[in-house]
C-alpha cells in the first residue's frame, strides 16, 4: 500500500504591476507586493522596484544628499517623521503617504524653534523636534524637567485642533522611558462622553490635563530605539484610540 501523499500548501501573493503607495494610504489600506513602487519626493515621482530603501537611496532618487537635505516622510494621520540617511523606510507600512525635503541651511545656524532651553535632550531628540517646525520648550521645574511642543495638531472629534503639548522627562533618559502626557487647554470629546484617567497638574504657571496612559507588557520601551518621537506617535495613538472604546 503506497503511502499517503500530503499535500503541500502553497501561499499565493497577487503580484501588482505598480502600485501608487500614495493612493492606498488615503484609502486607508494595506499596500500589496508589487514589481514597483511608486511614491512622491516633494513633487516629483520616483519610482522604484523594492519595497525598502533608505533614506540616503530616496535622496538620491531626486539628485539630493543628506550632506544638503534633510527627509522627512509624511505617514496618514501622523506628524511628519524626519528619516535618517541610513534609515530603512518601508513602503507597504500602513499610512506611508510621501516624503518632502528640507535645505539644511534653511534653519541649522539660522533660526530655531526652541524657545527656552533650561536643559539639552539629545541630539537626535533636538533635530527632530527642529524638523517639526513647531515652538518648543526644554522647562526646568525645580527637579522635574518638561518637554513642552506648541500647537501639537489633535485628530478630530476634540474640542480642539491644537494643543500644548508637555512630557516629563525622566533624569535617566533615555535609559528610562517617558510616560504619559498632558495637555493645556484639556481636551474633550466632541460626541460629550467622558475621558478616563484624566488629573490636574501644574507645568511652569499653567494648568494641564494629564492623561495616564501607559505602555503594555507587548509594547514596552525599548532603550536604544525609543525616544521623544516614538512616544509622539504613542500619544496619537492614545488621541485616537479614545475613540475606539464603547
Amino acid at each position: 500500500m503506497e503511502p499517503e501523499k500530503k499535500l503541500e500548501v502553497v501561499e499565493v501573493i497577487e503580484i501588482n504591476e505598480v502600485v501608487e503607495i500614495e493612493e492606498f494610504a488615503k484609502r486607508g489600506e494595506h499596500v500589496p507586493h508589487a514589481k514597483h513602487y511608486a511614491f512622491r519626493v516633494d513633487k516629483e515621482r520616483v519610482v522604484v522596484d523594492t519595497p525598502t530603501i533608505t533614506g540616503t537611496e530616496i535622496l538620491a532618487k531626486v539628485g539630493k544628499t543628506p550632506e544638503g537635505f534633510k527627509l522627512y516622510q509624511h505617514k496618514r494621520h501622523h506628524q511628519p517623521v524626519l528619516i535618517g540617511p541610513h534609515e530603512v523606510v518601508d513602503l507597504r507600512a500602513h499610512g506611508v503617504e510621501r516624503f518632502t525635503t528640507m535645505p539644511k541651511d534653511t534653519t541649522e545656524g539660522m533660526v530655531s524653534c526652541s524657545v527656552r532651553q533650561d536643559f539639552k535632550l539629545p541630539a537626535a531628540d533636538e533635530e527632530y523636534l527642529e524638523g517639526l517646525g513647531l515652538l518648543w520648550e526644554a522647562l526646568r521645574q525645580g527637579e522635574s524637567r518638561w518637554l513642552i511642543i506648541h500647537d501639537w495638531k489633535v485628530p478630530a472629534g476634540y474640542n480642539r485642533e491644537t494643543v500644548k503639548l508637555a512630557l516629563l522627562i525622566p533624569p535617566s533618559y533615555s535609559d528610562s522611558q517617558i510616560d504619559m502626557v498632558n495637555f493645556a487647554p484639556a481636551l474633550a470629546r466632541n460626541d460629550g462622553k467622558a475621558i478616563g484617567g484624566l488629573s490636574v497638574h501644574a507645568i511652569g504657571n499653567e494648568s494641564f490635563q494629564q492623561w495616564s496612559r501607559h505602555r503594555s507588557q507587548q509594547n514596552p520601551w525599548r532603550i536604544g530605539i525609543d525616544d521623544v518621537a516614538s512616544h509622539l506617535a504613542l500619544v496619537d495613538e492614545w488621541l485616537r484610540r479614545e475613540f475606539e472604546k464603547a
